[in-house]
């Protein structure tokens, strides 16, 4: 694969005012990395999928660079992502290959698909994601219960986090499944997730989103 994709999740046991102090300055030290295609600084929510309530313990790094080499760079050279991780209690390393995806993020959709065809062998990430309409936010954050429900009882699913830029509004999942027949199940089986898909596009929720399935290459976990 030319394009590289990571996400790190960072967990804090202490520093946690500094840590959310980061988001709002977290910018300038992404943004003119050398490579960089796409960079997203994202908060979580609290227990699994979407919450209306932040997990202030875990943040999150999403980063497209134009090869693995501008990763390497980023992570040996910048110091700000040194001091971040230092001030951390322990990390944990996506490593992922984009293989489909349609929609937006901001405007743009940095992810390229790379099919591979031994796709039923991989663990498969899936991101989704979505700007919530002002008007839709009530009738969305009523259907989350059931929709967190829906995929905690579902075979196959190992992971499953809410992850976002802002509370309430710009929302997205991260999920980490077996293989693709089990997210294949989940998604075109389960009446419970096909009822709140019909939903968003019926009711009109979203005014922006965006779905990408990723082979997972690795996962790594470290202490700081």
């Amino acid at each position: 694969m030319s394009q590289f994709t990571s996400i790190i999740f960072f967990k804090f046991k202490k520093n946690k005012f500094w840590a959310f102090k980061q988001m709002a300055f977290s910018n300038k030290h992404l943004y003119n990395n050398s490579g960089l295609i796409f960079h997203k600084h994202l908060g979580t929510g609290s227990g699994s999928g979407f919450s209306l309530w932040p997990d202030f313990s875990t943040y999150a790094i999403l980063t497209v660079w134009s090869s693995e080499k501008f990763y390497s760079d980023f992570l040996n050279n910048n110091n700000w992502l040194k001091k971040y991780i230092s001030k951390s209690s322990s990390t944990r390393t996506l490593i992922l290959n984009p293989y489909f995806t349609k929609g937006l993020w901001d405007g743009v959709n940095p992810f390229e698909n790379n099919l591979d065809k031994n796709i039923l062998k991989k663990k498969v990430v899936v991101i989704t994601r979505a700007k919530i309409r002002f008007s839709k936010l009530i009738q969305f954050w009523l259907s989350v219960p059931k929709a967190s429900r829906a995929i905690l009882k579902s075979k196959g699913v190992l992971f499953y986090k809410g992850i976002g830029e802002l509370p309430f509004i710009h929302q997205a999942t991260l999920s980490i499944w077996r293989n693709e027949f089990d997210i294949n199940q989940f998604a075109y089986a389960k009446k419970d997730h096909s009822d709140i898909i019909k939903k968003t596009r019926n009711n009109n929720w979203y005014g922006e989103d965006m779905f990408t399935r990723f082979y997972l290459i690795s996962d790594s976990e470290n202490l700081s």
